[in-house]
């Protein structure tokens, strides 16, 4: 038994292959115009693809860091899975807010970004942090970015 597929059916069929089609091209477009393959690489020109974060880029390069570690070694959590979740995360969230012009100037870290560059500093220096650690001003506990906040890139 043949089965009869025609009219309303079809046109449902091509509508939703059109706007899947359209929803493909978008992203694609999306993503080469974004230059979203460069966000895949650990290369700090790819930070300042966008014009907010110019500022702090070029921080870095004047910072005492340059030498010895990008922005993907502060910025992101150890291992590979780790890592690729944050900077997808923070990819869809500062597409979303650069699109729709929802976003703090001056740019400010996340509490969440800013729990991952904390544990990152102490990755590497640890154990200096461990001579200091404690309540320090107010009793507040030592945190690396609150006091050495211009060591990555100038603010």
């Amino acid at each position: 038994m043949k089965r009869d597929i025609s009219g309303p059916t079809v046109l449902i069929a091509a509508l939703i292959a059109a706007l899947g089609g359209v929803a493909v091209g978008i992203g694609i477009f999306t993503f080469v115009y974004a230059r979203g393959a460069s966000y895949l690489t650990d290369d700090p020109a790819a930070c300042a693809n966008c014009h907010v974060m110019r500022e702090q880029y070029d921080g870095w390069i004047h910072g005492s860091h340059r030498s010895v570690a990008v922005c993907n070694d502060c910025h992101t959590p150890e291992g590979f899975f780790p890592k690729y979740l944050t900077k997808a995360l923070n990819g869809w969230h500062h597409s979303r807010a650069f699109t729709t012009q929802d976003f703090h100037e001056p740019i400010a870290v996340t509490p969440r970004n800013a729990a991952i560059t904390e544990e990152r500093c102490r990755s590497c220096h640890g154990a200096l942090a461990s001579m200091i650690e404690g309540p320090h001003a107010g009793g507040e506990a030592i945190a690396c970015v609150r006091c050495h906040r211009d060591v990555g890139h100038s603010h």
